[in-house]
């Protein structure tokens, strides 16, 4: 990770350590490293729904122009948005303003190239290095060359076609329950649906610029559990900030998780042929049980590190076409460069409608395995310790061989704090839960 981007962009308290001034910077170096010989760079710019991303945007728009860039702005949209319509509008960039799932108080800058991928690590230095060390002249043009701010009116519309576009599957007959996360997709999702025949029922769908992901949203979904078996819907759909994710509930109010969603979408694909190279990328952290199914199925898994950035890395480094995380971050790469919530919803919908079968009985497919996840205190310069201590490893491979391909153990050191996380997986709960306790503190006795 650089020292301002992290694996998602710039993120940060707002106003505090993500600021106007550091926006304004951002924009001004994104101009730098995109400056044409023909035409002023053009940079999108779409935000989600909190109350720091007028401010933000205002400061981000002002950096953009001030060296001659135009910036177009979208307005309130869904993240995977932006990164669809930079291609479509044929932009130098998008940018997006948003935290994604973080709470109110957070906000982030996220860039897209051109093509609607993340910008490379080089670019992203480049900028890092423009705004910190300030390693190139920011030349202030005047007159005709100052930049010029432009509203896209149809941006939404535009959008929400191309949505339509990914499916040929209609809606009607469905009962849908949408947790919009007080966020972007609060307009977008429930029209969506319903053009497309469902009977919707959205919540949390009017955004304050406070209330986003506050007790609802997919890293809240207890709510929407309840609303779907109150109100005898067939599934509930619940996406984040910037709707670019999706956890879906069944019509008895159970989580259909991200792993659970890929091997539904996934064995589809395969049935329908387009599956590329048989394979579904997930990562270290997905399910045992989304291994099992998708092997039984005939399909291949490749596993990446955590982070979509690292799942899409791999997607087009082999030419994969569908990958995700357990979170409900799912990239579908025949049609979007990015995890897309509303996207994954359609996707999921249907295959539904396809199978004429309830989602619970779809997801039926892949049992699900008990994990369990304990942190393990040691100080930060013991965190990779743990490769090299022999009694560690020892112990390890002693679980691991008790489990004898019916569980896993997986170790991985944070990147922000001084843990070294335990994670076993296995059929018994209890009997992991006491596992991942006792390696835990093996591993703190042993680093500390």
């Amino acid at each position: 990770m650089g020292r301002l981007f992290g694996t998602d962009g710039v993120r940060g308290l707002a106003n505090k350590q993500l600021t106007c001034e550091l926006a304004y910077k951002i924009g001004q170096a994104t101009v730098n490293v995109l400056k044409m010989a023909k035409h002023k760079p053009r940079i999108l710019i779409g935000r989600d729904t909190r109350l720091s991303g007028d401010m933000l945007e205002a400061a981000l728009v002002a950096g953009i122009c001030s060296v001659g860039g135009e910036a177009r702005i979208a307005g309130v949209i869904p993240t995977p948005a932006v990164a669809y319509l930079a291609r479509h509008y044929k932009t130098d960039a998008g940018v997006v303003i948003s935290a994604s799932h973080n709470s109110m108080e957070y906000n982030g800058i996220k860039i897209f190239n051109s093509q609607g991928y993340k910008l490379s690590d080089e670019l992203e230095e480049r900028i890092e290095s423009i705004v910190l060390d300030k390693s190139e002249e920011i030349v202030y043009p005047t007159g005709v060359d100052v930049g010029r701010v432009v509203r896209v009116k149809n941006a939404v519309r535009h959008y929400e076609e191309f949505l339509k576009s990914t499916t040929d599957v209609r809606l009607d007959g469905l009962k849908l329950v949408v947790d919009c996360a007080n966020g972007a997709a609060s307009k977008i999702a429930p029209e969506i649906f319903s053009q497309l025949g469902a009977e919707v029922y959205a919540i949390y769908d009017e955004p304050d610029g406070i209330n986003i992901n506050s007790l609802c949203g997919s890293t809240y979904p207890e709510n929407l559990q309840e609303y779907v078996v109150e109100m005898g819907a067939d599934v509930g759909l619940a996406f984040d900030g910037d709707a670019d994710r999706l956890i879906a509930v069944d019509e008895r109010g159970k989580i259909v998780d991200g792993d659970q969603m890929l091997v539904i979408c996934g064995l589809d694909m395969k049935k329908r042929g387009v599956l590329k190279k048989d394979t579904v990328v997930g990562t270290v952290m997905s399910n045992l049980g989304f291994d099992k199914a998708l092997e039984k199925a005939g399909c291949n898994v490749v596993k990446t590190k955590v982070g979509d950035r690292y799942v899409l890395e791999k997607m087009l480094e082999e030419g994969y076409n569908i990958g995700g995380e357990q979170s409900g971050h799912i990239i579908f790469l025949d049609h979007n460069t990015t995890g897309d919530g509303i996207l994954t919803a359609l996707q999921l919908l249907s295959v539904v409608k396809r199978e004429n079968k309830r989602l619970s009985e779809l997801a039926k497919v892949m049992e699900k395995f008990p994990q369990v996840l304990v942190n393990a205190k040691v100080s930060e310069e013991s965190k990779q310790g743990y490769n090299q201590d022999p009694v560690i490893q020892e112990e390890i491979k002693r679980l691991e061989d008790r489990f004898a391909g019916e569980g896993r153990v997986l170790i991985r050191p944070s990147g922000t704090e001084p843990l070294i996380r335990v994670m076993i997986e296995g059929k018994d709960q209890r009997e992991i839960e006491e596992y991942a306790v006792g390696l835990a503190k093996l591993i703190e006795e042993r680093l500390n």
